[in-house]
């Protein structure tokens, strides 16, 4: 396939486009843009559809350009919100902007000798504006009732809390975003999910009734899951792109678990892998034979090795491996010190362990309610050490025991754990 716009629409990636002459115009290399607004110091899984459509076109011999928002992130884009943000200072954006560069430089090809990526920040452009000239020489191209009729605006409109004037103006800083990038750089594509269309629409307008020029937009359907939750978030929080919020761990489980329904549309939208791979595993999900979870195994190794690089994704699988009851893997303090990022951990000076019986300490973290029911558990096989069986009621700890002289994993059945750290 030779052109992105047939390859997303095949994919289900494109939900509307603002004229059909794209597909023709991108028969050629051109210049796209997607905008990132910095609320926070990482992405989450939800924005990886932007990075996503940036990559698509990079493969196809386009230039992606992703806008860090650091003058629009101190508004807050209203799209798709039923209340105002509450405001970030200048500080805060510019740490958050630097973290979330290197989402980017992890994901494209900076390395291209033909179309490298390129990342701007529109506060270095709005800088050297001053309120009167925005408002002279882009405010007067906006219309109050076409800006009141777009969707976003409607919507928080109807709502009891309103939208402030700050928020209202939002499109107008995007469409002049759009306005610079097209000057400037020769940028004709704005990319962004179905939220963004009037905001999108805006820049479209602004571009030919200021100077003339042609452009184009076009959106991505928003990623919803099946069973009504939104997707990348879970009862802890979202599902951020960073290691330092989320491990690539606690990054692939979340895939890993996802339910059956959403593994096919993700694989579209979120992969690189070919139509006929995703065909295959959806004839495997409805064969008598299918073994559970192995698309979702797969699906989440392509977006964790895409979003974490081979390193986080072997790490990912060596956690996985390593906190699986029985498991083989051999446990180490350096893997124990990740595993302890994803599931509950403790602390106890190392007198009330060793010696101590394991219903004792069982107890003692509250894994269990009383020591009658400790034992049960370990005659009816549910104890675990170290991903090892406790088969003996009265066993003991003894300083053997210990990982890295310190750790301790105690499993009570498949799914509840706790790290125990051993202090002197």
């Amino acid at each position: 396939m030779d052109n992105v716009i047939d390859c997303l629409k095949e994919r289900g990636f494109v939900d509307a486009m603002t004229s059909e002459e794209l597909q023709e115009i991108t028969s050629k290399p051109i210049k796209l843009y997607v905008g990132f607004d910095p609320t926070a110091d990482s992405l989450h899984l939800g924005n990886l559809m932007g990075i996503m459509a940036l990559a698509w076109f990079q493969r196809f011999g386009h230039t992606p350009v992703a806008i860090l928002g650091g003058a629009t992130g101190r508004i807050g884009d209203p799209s798709g919100k039923s209340i105002e943000r509450p405001f970030l200072d200048n500080e805060t954006i510019v740490a958050n902007i630097a973290s979330i560069r290197k989402h980017f430089e992890k994901t494209l090809d900076f390395a291209s000798s033909t179309n490298p990526p390129m990342i701007l920040n529109n506060d270095d452009w709005y800088n050297s504006v001053s309120l009167v000239e925005f408002l002279r020489d882009v405010g007067k191209y906006f219309r109050v009732n076409v800006m009141l009729s777009k969707e976003m605006v409607r919507a928080r409109l109807a709502s009891e809390d309103g939208i402030s004037f700050t928020e209202f103006s939002y499109q107008l800083l995007q469409g002049y975003d759009f306005y610079h990038l097209y000057e400037k750089f020769g940028v004709i594509l704005q990319v962004g999910g179905s939220d963004q269309w009037g905001n999108i629409t805006a820049g479209i307008e602004l571009i030919r009734k200021k100077i003339g020029g042609s452009a184009y937009g076009l959106t991505w359907p928003l990623l919803t899951r099946s069973d009504g939750k939104k997707f990348g978030k879970t009862e802890e929080g979202a599902i951020w792109l960073s290691p330092e919020r989320c491990s690539p761990y606690q990054f692939y489980q979340y895939l890993v678990r996802l339910p059956d329904p959403d593994v096919i549309p993700l694989m579209r939208l979120l992969t690189f892998m070919s139509m006929e791979e995703i065909g295959s595993y959806e004839r495997q999900m409805a064969g008598s034979d299918y073994i559970p979870n192995t698309a979702q195994r797969r699906l989440a190794e392509e977006i964790t090795r895409f979003v974490h690089g081979q390193e986080g994704l072997e790490l990912a699988l060596k956690v996985t491996e390593g906190a699986s009851p029985g498991a083989k893997t051999l446990l180490d303090p350096e893997l124990l010190k990740e595993i302890g990022k994803d599931m509950p951990h403790a602390s106890l000076p190392k007198q009330e362990v060793i010696g101590q019986k394991y219903v004792d300490v069982a107890v003692k973290l509250s894994l269990l309610s009383s020591k009658a029911e400790a034992v049960r558990l370990i005659q009816n096989g549910g104890a675990y050490l170290n991903n090892e069986k406790i088969t003996d009621p009265n066993f003991r700890f003894t300083q053997d025991l210990l990982i890295g002289d310190q750790y301790l994993l105690m499993g009570i059945g498949k799914k509840k754990k706790v790290l125990l750290t051993l202090t002197d």
